[in-house]
C-alpha cells in the first residue's frame, strides 16, 4: 500500500493546477416577469379577487364620494335605482415590467367588468361596461431586523384607464339615467377598487413570496446525502427577481459536511434574455454535488478474467520494463484502483472536466501483499451534463492520464510513463464505468416542476453550471 505521507504530496501536487477563480454568492435563482406574474395570477385566484369585484359596494361608493351638488344628483339618482351590482367581473392578463431605475417592478392588473342597473321605470336590466387597470410596485424593503425583503406597496389606479360605458342604448329615459350613474361612477369606482382590491392583492403577492421562500429550501437529494439551500439575500436587477442562496451539504444522519454561504458582489450573470428563470451553481457546489456520487473507493479486479486483452498487454508493457516482473503475474493477478480525496469539478465556458487522485497498484497473484509497483495518477475525465425530465444527468468520458508518479516499486526504479497507455486503458475499462454507474440516478432539480415546468435544460459559463426549463 502507499504510503499516506505520498498522498498527501501528491494532493498537493495536483492541487496546485486544480486552482480557478470563485464566484460568489453559492447559488443564484433568478426569476423573470413570466413567473411573476403567472405566480400572482394563480395566487389571485386562490384568493377568489373575482369574488372581491362581484362584492364591490357600487351604491355605498357614489355615496361616499359625493359631495356638494354630486351629493344632491346622488339622491336624486337614489330614488330611480333598486340595485346596482357587478354581474360578472375577470382579471384580464397581468403585466410585471421592470422600472427605469433597474430595482422595481411594475405590476399592472387590468380589470373588466359589468354591472347590472334596475330602476322600477321599467323591468329591463341596464348594464353598464367599467374597464379599470390596478397597478403596484415590487421592491426591495430592508426590514426591522435588517433583512431585506420583497414587498409590494403604492397599489393604486392607473391614471387615464378607467372606462364607463352603457353597453345597450335603451330609452332615452334610461340613457339619462345612466349616463348620471356613470358620472358618479367615474369618482366612486377607482376608490372602492383599491380600497377593496388592493389588500386582496397584498396578501396574494405575501402568498408569492412565502412559496418562493419555500422553493429554495427544498432539499435535492444526491444518493444517501442532499444539497439544502437558505436565503441569504434578495434583490430585483433589471426584470428578474433575484434570491442569492447559501448551500449546505448534509450526510445521511443531518450532519452539515460543508457549507458554503459566502457573498461577495462579483458573480457575473448570464442574461436571464427568453428564459423564465435560471439557476445559476457555482462551480464548488456542482463539484459537492459530484463528490456525493463518488466518493473515495476502492476496487479490485482480476485482469485475466475480466479484461484478458488488457491483461496481456499489460503484461508486455511490464515486460519492457522487466522480464522478472513479468514472469511473476499470473492468471490470478489484481490491479487494485483507489480512487483518493474527492475529485475536483472544472467548468469553464461550455466544457467540463473532472479531475481525480487515483492510486494503481498491481499485484502478480491474489495471494500477494505487495504490490510489484504502486502508481500515483492525476487523471481528468470529460464530463458531459444532459437532462430527462427535471434531472441533471452526468457522464465522464474519454478519461486522460495526465501525470504518472511512481510512488512505489519492487521492481526498481521506472520511468511510469511507459505505462501510461496502458495504464490509461485500464481506467477507461473499469473505473469509467463504476463512476457512471454511481451517477446514473441524476441531480433531481426539484424547483423546475416547483415553478411549473416539465423538463430542464443546462449551460456552462465561466466557473458555474446555469440550469434552466427547456424550450418547448
Amino acid at each position: 500500500m502507499a504510503n499516506p505521507r505520498i498522498f498527501t504530496f501528491l494532493c498537493g501536487l495536483l492541487a496546485t493546477h486544480l486552482v480557478a477563480a470563485t464566484l460568489c454568492p453559492p447559488v443564484v435563482l433568478r426569476l423573470g416577469p413570466e413567473v411573476i406574474k403567472e405566480k400572482l395570477t394563480q395566487k389571485l385566484k386562490d384568493r377568489d379577487a373575482v369574488h372581491v369585484l362581484q362584492q364591490l359596494p357600487l351604491l355605498d361608493a357614489m355615496q361616499e364620494s359625493s359631495q356638494g351638488v354630486l351629493a344632491r344628483l346622488v339622491s336624486s339618482i337614489l330614488k330611480y335605482i333598486t340595485w346596482l351590482k357587478v354581474t360578472s367581473a375577470s382579471i384580464l392578463q397581468l403585466q410585471v415590467q421592470p422600472l427605469p431605475n433597474g430595482q422595481e417592478l411594475l405590476v399592472k392588473i387590468p380589470l373588466d367588468m359589468v354591472a347590472g342597473l334596475n330602476t322600477p321605470l321599467v323591468k329591463t336590466i341596464v348594464e353598464l361596461h367599467m374597464q379599470v387597470e390596478v397597478e403596484a410596485i415590487i421592491h426591495v424593503e430592508t426590514s426591522e431586523t435588517g433583512e431585506d425583503q420583497l414587498v409590494l406597496s403604492n397599489c393604486s389606479n392607473t391614471r387615464g384607464s378607467l372606462r364607463i360605458s352603457l353597453l345597450h342604448k335603451l330609452s332615452f329615459l334610461l340613457n339619462s339615467i345612466a349616463e348620471k350613474v356613470i358620472k358618479l361612477l367615474v369618482p366612486a369606482l377607482p376608490k372602492v377598487v383599491k380600497g377593496e382590491l388592493c389588500p386582496v392583492l397584498r396578501e396574494a403577492f405575501e402568498d408569492v413570496r412565502a412559496d418562493l421562500l419555500n422553493l429554495v429550501k427544498l432539499p435535492t437529494s444526491l444518493k444517501s446525502d442532499r444539497l439544502e439551500f437558505e436565503l441569504l439575500s434578495q434583490a430585483i436587477e433589471g426584470s428578474a427577481v433575484q434570491l442569492n442562496l447559501g448551500a449546505k451539504l448534509l450526510d445521511s444522519d443531518g450532519n452539515v459536511i460543508m457549507l458554503f454561504n459566502d457573498t461577495v458582489d462579483s458573480l457575473n450573470l448570464p442574461p436571464l434574455s427568453d428564459v423564465p428563470f435560471s439557476l445559476i451553481v457555482r462551480k464548488d457546489v456542482v463539484n459537492a454535488a459530484v463528490v456525493a456520487f463518488l466518493p473515495p473507493e476502492e476496487l479490485m479486479v482480476l485482469l485475466d478474467y475480466v479484461l484478458p486483452e488488457l491483461a496481456h498487454r499489460l503484461k508486455l508493457s511490464i515486460k519492457a520494463i522487466s522480464e522478472k516482473a513479468a514472469d511473476k503475474l499470473e492468471p490470478t493477478q489484481i490491479v487494485k484502483i483507489l480512487t483518493q480525496d474527492t475529485p475536483e469539478f472544472l467548468v469553464d465556458q461550455g466544457n467540463a472536466k473532472v479531475a481525480q487522485l487515483i492510486v494503481l497498484e498491481v499485484f502478480p497473484t491474489n495471494e500477494d501483499r505487495r504490490p510489484l509497483f504502486t502508481l500515483g495518477i492525476e487523471a481528468t475525465s470529460e464530463a458531459q451534463f444532459y437532462t430527462e425530465d427535471d434531472r441533471l444527468m452526468l457522464n465522464l468520458y474519454d478519461l486522460s492520464s495526465d501525470r504518472i508518479h511512481l510512488m512505489n516499486s519492487d521492481i526498481g526504479l521506472f520511468n511510469p510513463e511507459l505505462l501510461k497507455d496502458i495504464i490509461t486503458e485500464i481506467l477507461i475499462s473499469v473505473l469509467l464505468p463504476n463512476e457512471n454507474g454511481k451517477l446514473r440516478s441524476g441531480i433531481p432539480v426539484s424547483m423546475v416542476k416547483a415553478l411549473g415546468y416539465e423538463t430542464a435544460s443546462w449551460s456552462l459559463i465561466k466557473d458555474a453550471l446555469v440550469v434552466t426549463p427547456a424550450s418547448s
